[in-house]
């Protein structure tokens, strides 16, 4: 199986399938996650839009719908680059109230929580206390620009969030976001 130094990389290719292979740890390009490495990888084609689902309803966005829709800006410290970032883009609450998700959750309502995808699988969870503003102080925006350009590597749209020490759960390439309720 694996050797001494070595750890099991799993990595979702875009065609659906999984890629196990083995690599020391540290090896560049990698992140720790609880014991093993996740390997980013860049899409290897175009992104579709944005699905946000919640029950029974759905919606899709695509960049031109979400530049419609009004707009904030947020500057953020990203951990990875070094550097001071600006992004523009939708709060993510915004979008999730047109859906019927609570932007004032009350008791059991704080059972929802959303997974948001990228389109490499790349997965992250939000809890609904993390994404209300009427709980939390930080700020979710699907973000569709950077320092004053459309994103490119990372976009069309990207999940950029505030108030968090480095950018481990930013989603970039951002294709999906489920709200579900934990049981």
């Amino acid at each position: 199986m694996l050797g001494k130094m070595g750890i099991a990389i799993l990595v979702l290719v875009s065609s659906g399938g999984l890629v196990a292979a083995q690599a020391p740890q540290g090896t560049p390009g990698t992140a720790p996650m609880g014991g093993m490495a996740m390997e980013h990888t860049k899409p290897s084609g175009p992104v579709g839009p944005l699905k946000i689902t919640f029950g029974d309803k759905s919606a899709e966005w695509t960049p031109a719908a979400l530049a419609a829709l009004p707009h904030t800006t947020i500057k953020v410290y990203n951990e990875h680059a070094k550097a001071t970032q600006t992004y523009t883009g939708v709060a993510l609450i915004d979008l999730l109230t047109r859906l019927g998700v609570p932007d004032k959750p009350h008791g059991k309502e704080f059972q929802l929580y959303l997974v948001a995808e990228g389109v490499d699988g790349y997965k992250v969870v939000y809890s609904i206390g993390e994404v209300s503003p009427d709980v939390h102080d930080g700020t979710e925006m699907v973000a569709d620009s950077q320092d004053g350009k459309p994103i490119a590597d990372d976009g069309p749209v990207k999940l950029v969030t505030t108030g968090e020490k480095r950018p481990a759960r930013w989603v970039r390439n951002l294709v999906a976001i489920r709200v579900l309720t934990a049981q």
